[in-house]
């Protein structure tokens, strides 16, 4: 395969090798585009000899010669070709151009562009258009209205991950509008804040009979993207049919497809007016709705075959970082492989994804409760109401013995998701209480 408007070659990671000029050029491009390290201009597989150490100094000469910061825009993996190894930069159109190289500046030697095959400089006139029309209230900017932040929760999930805060994190993670004022994606990761985050049920197929209106807001994002999906997860049954070959599973939904679809909900949603995703359960759909149309220069041809231009950068390197993103531009054709484009509608100011059931299960199946459900987790979830310390929950079961009750009960339902904390960041907090979870709410209603 030869080179394109969004693919280039290059046979190997030289000292000079301009990098930072294919980079940027894909960064101003509309499209984005794909860098592979490992193969010669004619298309021959040449290969690399260290990709582990060659992956490490393109993150490098990325973060730390392009601006503005490109972090959470490049995604760089190691590919193989037969006995060979690639490494595969890709880029993604950047919200936020024109991008240059940070020795130059905003000038003709510093900003570049894609053109066909070939990466050419800028003129000073595209220069001035792409400057003037630059986002100026991207949510990186924006001065968070309150300061005193705190992270335990974005902690907990890195250390999850196998990373650690160190006490840069706030300027490394782009939480900054300012040296000493936190940014408004500062705000929606700290454990205390105003989003509202609502997964609403309906017992029919319009809006007039609710029945859930489940709150996962008002704390870190991420927290509210997990336990949106668990709650997704729960209402997904799955319907068993037995043939004479095979036992053949089918989910109402694919999971697959409706991960990608919430995830990208909150990683792209425009939170600038402060209206958050919305997810809504039907008997025979799933609705997905996020504020702001396209993102400027993106075209639904553009959107359906995968280019990425990602709203909220700083939020889509933070959940690459957290494994909840695989790669860029890979959330839409994962959608596609088992929805239609017919499940997107757009509008100036949303997106909205329908996710119509499977036809041939009833979506009222009722989750089964697992054998690991003791009867005294059961009868746990069956005293609990609101949020309850652990004496008035001990109290409700008339148990006096501290040790039985955290061996038996507490720590079984805690570790089933049945039952959470709400400090989880700090287990022994003299304030713990604990509530049920959506998992929970579900058996104690089915009970």
């Amino acid at each position: 395969m030869s080179e394109t408007n969004r693919i280039e070659y290059k046979r190997e990671l030289k000292k000079d090798l301009d990098l930072e000029k294919e980079v940027i050029a894909f960064l101003n491009y509309q499209e984005g585009g794909i860098i592979y390290i490992g193969i010669d201009k004619d298309g021959s597989v040449t290969g690399v000899e260290n990709e582990d150490s060659d992956m490490l100094k393109i993150k490098d000469r990325l973060k730390n010669n392009i601006q503005p910061s490109c972090l959470g825009l490049f995604d760089v993996r190691a590919e193989s070709r037969g006995e060979k190894s690639l490494i595969r930069v890709t880029i993604a159109s950047g919200p936020e151009k024109p991008y240059f190289k940070r020795r130059y500046g905003m000038t003709e030697k510093g900003c570049f562009i894609r053109i066909g095959t070939a990466s050419e400089p800028m003129t000073l006139r595209m220069i001035e258009e792409l400057f003037a029309r630059r986002t100026r209230n991207s949510l990186g900017k924006i001065v968070s209205r309150k300061q005193d932040l705190r992270f335990e929760q974005l902690r907990i999930f890195y250390e999850e991950a196998g990373f650690s805060l160190n006490e840069n994190f706030t300027a490394n993670l782009e939480l900054l509008a300012e040296p000493d004022k936190y940014n408004y994606i500062a705000y929606l990761l700290s454990d205390i804040n105003s989003t509202s985050i609502k997964v609403a049920k309906y017992s029919s197929l319009s809006r007039t009979d609710l029945i859930e209106n489940n709150e996962y807001g008002y704390a870190c994002l991420i927290r509210a993207a997990k336990r949106v999906l668990d709650k997704i997860e729960l209402e997904n049954p799955t319907s068993t049919r037995i043939t004479t070959k095979e036992r053949v599973d089918t989910r109402l939904w694919d999971m697959v497809a409706l991960r990608e679809a919430i995830i990208n909900a909150f990683v792209h949603n425009d939170f600038t007016d402060e209206v958050p995703p919305k997810f809504e359960i039907f008997p025979d759909r799933i609705e997905i709705t996020s504020a702001g149309g396209l993102p400027e220069g993106l075209s639904q041809q553009e959107f359906f075959r995968g280019f990425s231009v990602p709203r909220n950068k700083e939020l889509m390197r933070i959940f690459k970082d957290l494994r909840m993103v695989e790669q860029l531009g890979s959330g839409v054709p994962r959608i596609l492989e088992s929805y239609g484009k017919e499940c997107f509608s757009f509008s100036d100011h949303f997106l909205r994804m329908s996710f119509p059931a499977h036809k041939g299960i009833t979506p009222q199946v009722t989750p089964q409760v697992t054998p690991q459900v003791t009867p005294q987790v059961l009868a746990l979830i069956s005293s609990m109401s609101g949020e309850l310390s652990r004496l008035e929950i001990q109290d409700k079961l008339n148990l006096s013995d501290k040790r039985n009750f955290n061996k038996n009960y507490l720590i079984p339902a805690l570790k089933l998701n049945l039952v959470e904390m709400t400090i989880p960041e700090k287990p022994n907090s003299r304030n713990q209480r604990y509530r049920l979870t959506a998992s929970g709410e579900e058996i104690k209603v089915n009970q």
